[in-house]
């Protein structure tokens, strides 16, 4: 009775597809399931030695050498034998055993912290060439402008630099031009100030360093938030120049890089208008839209635009 019992359940544990099929990879070893893998091992060398297909001349000894192969492969892995024997002493879920079947082959040999430490480096060195392309974009420009170009030469020639073709040693024109041009390019980098999403990019800026240095950034901001609240939120402190821009751009909606970009004067004019106070950023939003319309009453596209909006009115929709 017993023995009629354990049979179904040993028959359903074993699924075509996974692991050895129908088959016991235990007995197809001839071991059991309490053996070691040295033992395991020994049953496999034997095994294949006799049944190898230049040995065994049976007609199925390819399938029978396939198959002891591929018990062997099953028991010699740690992780792939212990889901086989949860296989066998749990015939009933039967998703569960299709799932840690194929997910320890589907899944990923290779370390997830690996992967992302180097999907985080290529976005990083990304980030780096293409802040530096747009910087070296910003150099020719100024190169290429001729006021630029000019208050480049006069500071070349305050510095004694500009006198290449007084320099000793048969040169042609075309290296006097490379050496003059390299040397305007020097001065535009030292002189120029870059802002915004021109400026020369730093390895601190991309996102490897940014991760790195996550818990600095979030213990100074903790820092600087406890600050602000005992200084202006409790003592009633007035705003240093510092507050005036943070609260500016807040307003604003603009980024640092934003900001940066903006002139020195346009930057005192709206730090100047305090327009962290409600009523006076609502004047100041008024006076922008009044600026817009305005500009647009004047620009003739936009001129087109409403007259197409007022004679093609859009059709209404209709349902049969």
């Amino acid at each position: 009775m017993v023995v009629l019992i354990l049979l179904p359940v040993n028959v359903q544990s074993l699924m075509e597809g996974l692991y050895c099929g129908t088959q016991n990879c235990y007995d197809v070893l001839g071991v059991k399931q309490s053996d070691s893998k040295a033992v395991i091992a020994r049953a496999y060398r034997r095994l294949a030695r006799k049944y190898h297909p230049d040995i065994y001349k049976g007609k199925d000894a390819e399938e029978k050498f396939q198959l002891i192969a591929k018990a062997y492969e099953v028991l010699k892995d740690d992780e792939e034998r212990s889901n086989y024997d949860y296989m066998l002493d749990n015939p009933e879920l039967v998703y569960r055993h299709y799932y840690r079947y194929y997910r320890k082959r589907v899944s990923p040999k290779v370390d997830v912290r690996i992967v992302l430490l180097v999907s985080v480096t290529i976005i990083s060195l990304i980030q780096y060439f293409a802040g530096l392309n747009r910087y070296n974009d910003a150099i020719r420009y100024a190169l290429r402008d001729q006021r630029y170009r000019n208050q480049a030469i006069d500071l070349a020639k305050s510095k004694g630099l500009w006198d290449v073709s007084k320099k000793k040693g048969k040169r042609s024109k075309e290296e006097i031009r490379a050496e003059e041009e390299q040397i305007l390019r020097s001065v535009l980098e030292e002189s120029l100030d870059i802002r915004g999403g021109y400026r020369k990019p730093s390895v601190f800026d991309v996102l490897f360093f940014q991760l790195c240095l996550t818990p600095i950034y979030l213990f100074n901001y903790l820092r600087w938030y406890s600050r602000w609240i005992w200084k202006f939120t409790i003592n009633k402190q007035p705003y240093g120049p510092e507050e005036q821009i943070y609260l500016t751009r807040k307003k604003l909606k603009l980024s640092a890089t934003q900001w940066d970009a903006l002139s020195s004067d346009k930057q005192l004019n709206l730090t100047s208008r305090e327009l962290w106070i409600e009523e006076n950023f609502k004047a100041f939003s008024t006076e922008m839209e009044e600026e817009m319309r305005v500009k647009n009453a004047s620009n003739n596209k936009y001129k087109m635009y409403r007259r197409y909006m007022k004679n093609h009115k859009p059709s209404a929709m209709q349902f049969d």
